[in-house]
C-alpha cells in the first residue's frame, strides 16, 4: 500500500534471485507460497525489500518518489488514478517538500503551488485563495473545501482553518483546483486535502526537534511511532511561541495529534485520528496607510489598548473503516466530530463562542463489465451538522484602572446557529479506448441555516431559518495518453459557494431570503507528464470560469458585514508547474522546481448601490505569481534549497484606484 493506506496495483514482486514471481491485484493484495526476502517495485515509488513469512498476513508500505509525481496514486480520486491521467488540475505536495520549510506556517509551502495564494496577517490570521476564489472574504478562508483524513476543516458556514493543523503531522497534501471533485462537494475554489502521517507498519521510532527564529520564535516537538506488521500509530506533541513582529502580537499554541491505522485481517483497514489544539494569540489588527509605511510594527490603537486576543481550545476526531468485499468492490465509512471553545475580547465587544460538529461520510465503489471494459463507479454521501452558540458582551477596556486590557461588561446578544449540509455524489470512469477514458460525476447539495435569538432586546427577535434550493453540480472529463509519459485532459464542471449565515443577515438581524449562492461553470484543458528523457516533469492548465451572483461583504459597522449578490465575474487563467532534474545519482540529486500563475480575473457585471465596477480587475488577486528555486539532496540526508517568490501588484479596492506594491522574496 501507499503511505495513506490505499492499495497499489501492479506492484512487481521479485525473489532474492531477481526472478519475477507476480504482481499485486487491483486492491494491492498478493499471495506468496514461500518464505523469504522479496523486492517490491512500482514506478513512482521507492523499491523495498521485505521479509515474508508464508501463511502470515503482512502489509508492505511503499514511499512515493518526489521526482515521479506523475505516477503517484491520487487520494482525492475515487479510483486508482495516477496523477498523470487525472482529469483535472491538482497539485500533490509530498512529505519531503512539507518538511523542507519552517514547520510554523503552511504559507511557504502553498505559495510554491500554481494557482494558490496564501496570505498571512499573523500566525492565526490567514487567507487562502485558489484561482482567485475566496479573495473577497474579509478575515479568513472561505469558498474552499478543506479536509483532514476525510474530516471537514470547513465549518457549516463554509469557512476553513487549515492553519490549525500541525505541519509535522502531515504525510502529504493534495490541492484540487476549481470545482472538479464531486467526492468533496463542488466548491468553486477547490479542495485542500491534508493527509496525516499514521506511521509505518513495523516502525518503532522516537524523534524530536527544536526551532528558533527572530521576534522570539521558538518551537519544539516530540514524535513517537509504534508499529508491527499490521498496526501503526503516530503520536506528536508540539509547542510554538512567538513574540511577533508587531505590538500586541504574541502567539502560543500547543498541539497534540494522534493517528493510527490497523489491518484486522485482509479485508479491513481501520484509521483513527485525533487532534487537540490549545491556542492563545493576540491580535494587532489593521492600521492605516501612513502607519503601515512609517511604523509597521504598531498595532491598531484600539486593539492595543484593549489587548485584544483570541483564546481557544479546539479538537477533532475521526474513525474510518475500509472494507473490501472483492477485487471489484469496497466501501469506506468515516465518522467524525469536532468542538471549539473560544473567548475573544475585541475593542467593540467580547465574543464568547462554542461550536460542536459531527458528521458521516460513506462511499461504495465497484466495477462492472461493459464491452469487456471495466466501468468503475462510486456512490457516496456526506452529512454534516454543527451548532454554533455565541454571546457578546460590552468591552469596558477604557474603564480598566490599569490602562490596558479588556474588561467584560453587560451582555449584548445571545445567539445559536444550526448549520447543516448534505452532499450526495456519484463518480464514474470508463476507458472508451485503450488510451482514452471518460469520467462523469455529479454532486447534489442541500444547505440550511437556522438562527435562534436567545436574548431579544429592543431590536426584536432575530430568530429565523432558511434553506437554499437544492444545487446539482455535474462534471464531465476526458483524458488521453499520448504515450506512457504524457497525457492531456479536458473537463467541464459546475461549482457553487453558499453564503455564510452572517452574510444572509440584514442589518436589522433578519435573514435575507433573497440572497443566493455563487455558482459557475468551469471549462479547462491541461497536460502533464515527463519529457526530456524523463528529466522534466510538468503540469499545465488553461481555464475559464464565469461566476454569477457574486457575494460581496458590505461593512455596516466596526465588525458588522452583510452580504449582497452584486453581479458576475469572469475568471480566466493559466497555470504551469515543473520540476527539472539537473543531476540524479545514487549519492546526490540536483533539481529546479517552479510554478507560474497568470490571472485575468475581472468583474463583468458588478454594481453596488450607485457604483459600477464592471470591467475592473478582481480585488485582492495578483495577476502574476512566480516561484522557482534549486534543491540539492544527498544520500547522507543533508539537503540545501533556495527559493524565490514573485508576487505582482494587486488591486486593493473595487474601483482599482489603489494597488499593492509588487515584491520578490
Amino acid at each position: 500500500s501507499a503511505l495513506d493506506g490505499s492499495g497499489l496495483e501492479q506492484v512487481s514482486i521479485r525473489s532474492k534471485n531477481d526472478s519475477l514471481v507476480g504482481f499485486t491485484d487491483s486492491l494491492g493484495f498478493f499471495t506468496l507460497s514461500q518464505s523469504g526476502p522479496y523486492l517490491f517495485s512500482k514506478e513512482g515509488y521507492t523499491s523495498k525489500v521485505s521479509q515474508i513469512d508464508a501463511g502470515q498476513f503482512i502489509t508492505v508500505l511503499l514511499d512515493p518518489e518526489t521526482e515521479n509525481l506523475g505516477e503517484i496514486i491520487i487520494r482525492t480520486s475515487n479510483f486508482q488514478t495516477r496523477l498523470k491521467t487525472y482529469d483535472g488540475a491538482i497539485s500533490v505536495i509530498p512529505d519531503k517538500v512539507l518538511n523542507q520549510y519552517n514547520a510554523v506556517s503552511l504559507a511557504p509551502v502553498l505559495n510554491t503551488t500554481s494557482g494558490v495564494f496564501m496570505q498571512n496577517g499573523t500566525l492565526n490570521t490567514n487567507k487562502i485563495t485558489i484561482r482567485g476564489i475566496g479573495s473577497r472574504t474579509v478575515f479568513g478562508t472561505s469558498k474552499i473545501r478543506a479536509y483532514y483524513q476525510d474530516i471537514p476543516l470547513t465549518n457549516g458556514s463554509g469557512e476553513s482553518t487549515v492553519e490549525d493543523i500541525e505541519i509535522k503531522t502531515l504525510g502529504s497534501m493534495e490541492i484540487s483546483k476549481g470545482p472538479s471533485s464531486s467526492r468533496y462537494g463542488a466548491g468553486l475554489g477547490g479542495t485542500i486535502q491534508l493527509i496525516p502521517d499514521s506511521g509505518s507498519f513495523g516502525d518503532k521510532s522516537l524523534q524530536g526537534g527544536l526551532l528558533f527564529g527572530s521576534f522570539g520564535l521558538q518551537k519544539y516537538w516530540l514524535q513517537t511511532s509504534l508499529g508491527n506488521q499490521n498496526n501503526s500509530a503516530n503520536l506528536l506533541y508540539s509547542d510554538t511561541h512567538s513574540d511577533g513582529y508587531r505590538q500586541n502580537n504574541e502567539f502560543d499554541r500547543k498541539v497534540l495529534t494522534f493517528g493510527s491505522q490497523h489491518k484486522p485481517g485482509e479485508n479491513n483497514t481501520i484509521f483513527l485520528i485525533g487532534n487537540y489544539i490549545d491556542q492563545k494569540a493576540y491580535i494587532p489588527s489593521s492600521v492605516d496607510e501612513d502607519t503601515y509605511k512609517n511604523n509597521p510594527e504598531a498595532a491598531a490603537r484600539n486593539w492595543s489598548e484593549a489587548a485584544g486576543y483570541e483564546d481557544y481550545q479546539k479538537g477533532l476526531f475521526g474513525l474510518s473503516w475500509q472494507h473490501t468485499y472483492s477485487e471489484k468492490s469496497n466501501h469506506y465509512i468515516s465518522l467524525f466530530g469536532s468542538f471549539l471553545d473560544s473567548y475573544e475580547p475585541r475593542p467593540f465587544n467580547i465574543l464568547d463562542e462554542k461550536t460542536k460538529a459531527y458528521g458521516l461520510r460513506a462511499r461504495f465503489a465497484s466495477k462492472a463489465k461493459i464491452t469487456n471494459k471495466d466501468l468503475q463507479w462510486t456512490l457516496g454521501g456526506e452529512l454534516f451538522s454543527d451548532q454554533n452558540s455565541y454571546q457578546t458582551y460590552q468591552n469596558l477596556y477604557r474603564n480598566n484602572p490599569s490602562g490596558t486590557g479588556s474588561v467584560q461588561g453587560d451582555q449584548l446578544s445571545d445567539l445559536k446557529e444550526n448549520r447543516t449540509y448534505f452532499n450526495l455524489f456519484l463518480d464514474t470512469e470508463y476507458p472508451i479506448f485503450e488510451k482514452t477514458k471518460i469520467t462523469f460525476g455529479v454532486n447534489y447539495n442541500q444547505t440550511s441555516y437556522k438562527l435562534n435569538d436567545r436574548y431579544s432586546v429592543d431590536d426584536g427577535d432575530q430568530s429565523g431559518d432558511y434553506q437554499f434550493d437544492p444545487i446539482v453540480s455535474p462534471k464531465f472529463g476526458i483524458t488521453y495518453e499520448l504515450h506512457d509519459y504524457l497525457a492531456v485532459y479536458g473537463v467541464i464542471s459546475h461549482g457553487f459557494s453558499p453564503p455564510t449565515l452572517e452574510e444572509t443577515l440584514l442589518p436589522n438581524g433578519e435573514i435575507n431570503t433573497d440572497i443566493k449562492p455563487e455558482s459557475g461553470w468551469n471549462y479547462e484543458v491541461g497536460a502533464r507528464g515527463k519529457i526530456l528523457k524523463g528529466r522534466l516533469f510538468f503540469d499545465a492548465a488553461l481555464f475559464t470560469m464565469t461566476v454569477k451572483d457574486l457575494l460581496v461583504p458590505q461593512r455596516t459597522g466596526e465588525d458588522e458585514f452583510v452580504g449582497i449578490n452584486a453581479g458576475e465575474t469572469k475568471y480566466k487563467g493559466l497555470e504551469f508547474s515543473f520540476n527539472y532534474y539537473l543531476l540524479k545519482s545514487e549519492k546526490i540529486t540536483l533539481s529546479i522546481p517552479g510554478s507560474l500563475s497568470y490571472s485575468d480575473f475581472k468583474f463583468t457585471d458588478f454594481q453596488v448601490l450607485e457604483a459600477d465596477y464592471s470591467g475592473n480587475e478582481l480585488t485582492g488577486v495578483p495577476q502574476f505569481l512566480f516561484y522557482s528555486g534549486i534543491n540539492t539532496e544527498t544520500r547522507s540526508g543533508i539537503f540545501f534549497f533556495l527559493n524565490y517568490n514573485y508576487v505582482s501588484e494587486m488591486p486593493m479596492s473595487d474601483d482599482n484606484t489603489v494597488y499593492s506594491v509588487a515584491y520578490g522574496l
